[in-house]
């Protein structure tokens, strides 16, 4: 008698685990993804900040404007002497 009690706990928990354990494994893997997209909704805040910051720079700051074309086409000013600095060579 006390095997048969014995053997239907054991049942019992085991059906118990069955039922429970695929939803919290689902569950745990659903956290770790929430967790990995709100880090990356802080870097993308993060990003769209300094972005918004340089858009505001180049519709009303002239001389921000005037460094970014200068630095990426090479204009220069009448007079000015550039200076470029070359990677050492490999052997």
């Amino acid at each position: 008698m006390a095997k048969v009690k014995a053997l239907k706990l054991y049942i019992a928990i085991g059906v118990l685990l069955l039922v429970f354990i695929p939803p919290f494994a689902k569950f745990q893997e659903l956290c770790y993804k929430r967790r990995k997209l709100e880090d990356r909704l802080i870097s993308l805040r993060s990003e769209n900040k300094k972005l918004a910051n340089e858009k505001r720079r180049l519709e009303t700051d002239i001389a921000y404007i005037e460094k970014k074309v200068r630095d990426r086409i090479g204009v220069v000013r009448k007079g000015e002497i550039v200076l470029k600095e070359e990677a050492p060579k490999r052997r």
